[in-house]
């Protein structure tokens, strides 16, 4: 019963992280080629120093730019080993688990990396509706995974419990 519960809860967090992930993907790809597209016709009246400036968004703050570049990372990278995950966790076996651990260990850090630098954002200042839409779902995205990390662990740890009693 209890491997069960532990399976069922860890694909149903992986399910909505491949949901949450994509939506970030798709929000941060969408401002960098809003950016892409705005910054020249922008930047081109700017000092010197801002005009040369690779990360530069003609919306949002100064932080803007890293956190849309770190939260397409986190996005592709999350969505990626989510879908793998599910395939990991659908298979309950150890050596499964380990990998879905692991993955979703990086995949959180990287999380948490692009949640800082929104954080930061928010702290600065005014941004658009589509960036705090971003901000909140990094944030959001950060405690499923690691919800999503604890579930895999618990089953893991049943799984390697299971595993000793054979040997």
């Amino acid at each position: 019963m209890a491997f069960g519960a532990g399976r069922s809860a860890a694909v149903a967090l992986l399910i909505l992280n491949v949901i949450l992930y994509f939506i970030i993907t798709a929000i941060a790809a969408w401002a960098v080629n809003h950016g892409i597209e705005k910054t020249h016709k922008t930047a081109s009246v700017l000092p010197l120093p801002a005009r040369i400036f690779p990360i530069y968004y003609p919306f949002g703050n100064m932080a803007t730019g890293y956190v849309v570049i770190m939260s397409l990372l986190a996005g592709v990278v999350g969505f990626t080993t989510s879908v793998s995950g599910i395939n990991n966790v659908l298979q309950w076996d150890t050596p499964n688990l380990h990998a879905a651990a692991a993955s979703s260990l990086v995949t959180w850090l990287l999380t948490l990396l692009a949640m800082g630098l929104a954080c930061k954002e928010i702290d600065i200042g005014w941004t658009g509706s589509n960036l705090r839409t971003l901000e909140t779902l990094l944030i959001c995205v950060s405690g499923t995974q690691l919800f999503c990390i604890a579930a895999v662990r618990v089953g893991l740890d049943n799984a390697v419990g299971t595993a000793d009693e054979y040997y």
